[in-house]
């Protein structure tokens, strides 16, 4: 057998346990589904992930990751902070929604999962990513683009993805894509109406 490098491994381990968990769900998946579905013995799933914990918690971090690239994916940051939610959540919503309904379902399970279990703080972990992803995202193009906001950016990251985070559960409950696009387009509005993105004045030079 070849010798396969643990960070391989390791991400060949946490793409298996995502199609499992997105098939079959957080209950339903066992280290043994996850081992078979990556080809390997679950001895060494065990020798790389002990405890099914520590394999849910390197899930959320491929997944946020995954996020991250879609949020980012053709931005242009210096065109601002409406340019770069628009644009971030847009193809978020078409490659991570409307593209895998799985994977959003599966992320939801995880929350409950956490919180009925002994490793509540894995919920938080999660949302605490899923929110730095939006805050970051925002705050950089504001910058960039030399604009200030009327709110703070964490709590534009928080009410952006209570919003999206709604209108998720709401498609996959009763999938509508032209309905959840013409949703999607006013909630964004209303963030950005919110935020309200001005140029920074320049600071006027005081004569010596």
């Amino acid at each position: 057998m070849a010798y396969v490098k643990a960070a391989e491994r390791e991400g060949q381990i946490v793409t298996a346990a995502i199609r499992v968990l997105s098939t079959v769900g957080v209950p339903g998946t066992t280290l043994r589904a996850v081992a078979a579905e990556a080809g390997i013995s679950l001895g060494t799933l065990h020798y790389v992930f002990p405890s099914k914990d520590q394999l849910l918690r390197a899930v959320i971090g491929t997944v946020v990751d995954d996020i991250s690239d879609a949020l980012r994916s053709g931005l242009d940051p210096d065109r601002g902070f409406e340019h770069a939610l628009r644009t971030g959540m847009t193809t978020f919503w078409d490659k991570l929604v409307e593209g895998d309904v799985g994977l959003q379902i599966m992320q939801y399970e995880l929350s409950s999962y956490s919180l009925r279990s002994e490793a509540p703080d894995l919920a938080r972990s999660q949302y605490d990513g899923y929110i730095s992803l939006v805050t970051r995202l925002c705050e950089q193009a504001a910058i960039a683009a030399g604009e200030r906001c009327a709110v703070g950016f964490d709590t534009l990251g928080r009410l952006a993805l209570a919003s999206v985070d709604g209108l998720i559960l709401q498609y996959v409950a009763h999938p509508d894509p032209v309905r959840a696009h013409g949703d999607l387009e006013r909630a964004l509005d209303m963030i950005v109406l919110l935020a309200d993105p001005q140029p920074v004045a320049a600071r006027t030079k005081h004569p010596r």
